[in-house]
């Protein structure tokens, strides 16, 4: 299991020796995102995708997940009320299942790729201002080593973290102050 680490920085250079670090205790580069202003330069930094900038994910497996029981439900009515004197068997009810997952992940995709990641709405003013937000998923265990070390080297980095695939924050997800920059409550 993962957690997303937020940082708020003022500027690409911190965040360029912020991915420096990462990688020199095993972080990769492509677990790091940035999300900037339009006006803001990154200089060659991951920017971040749909994928973290959008509800396009979670989107995607709810879809899924709510497609497949509306198909497998259609697929019981089918196989229980055949029609026209059919004779539907096990076939029907995994084809309808999966169709129903298909259609469901398709049209959830589609519907939640424009709609912005509500984790970020709090950064949206930084952003605005001209700060970076920093994004990087960190193995579980490895949460407090990360943060201590960038506070250590940056300590104008606002850090917050939560769930990366997780439609609810575990962390605070405003700018941190000084008595909630660790809370976890998971």
């Amino acid at each position: 299991m993962t957690r997303r680490l937020y940082f708020l920085v003022p500027d690409a250079a911190t965040c360029k020796a912020i991915v420096e670090e990462l990688r020199d205790i095993g972080i990769k580069e492509s677990h790091t995102h940035v999300i900037a202003s339009h006006t803001a330069p990154l200089e060659g930094l991951h920017e971040a995708s749909i994928l973290q900038t959008t509800e396009f994910k979670h989107g995607l497996e709810e879809g899924l997940g709510l497609g497949g029981v509306a198909g497998l439900l259609g697929g019981l009515l089918a196989v229980t009320f055949p029609p026209a004197g059919l004779v539907l068997g096990g076939a029907a009810l995994v084809a309808s299942t999966l169709a129903g997952a298909g259609l469901g992940a398709l049209v959830s995709a589609l519907i939640s790729k424009d709609i912005p990641n509500r984790q970020l709405a709090a950064f949206q003013g930084a952003i605005a201002a001209g700060q970076l937000l920093f994004m990087v998923d960190v193995p579980r265990q490895r949460v407090d080593e990360v943060t201590a070390l960038i506070q250590s080297h940056h300590p104008e980095a606002e850090i917050e973290f939560t769930h990366p695939s997780s439609a609810k924050p575990s962390g605070p997800l405003l700018p941190a102050s000084d008595d909630n920059r660790h809370t976890d409550s998971s």
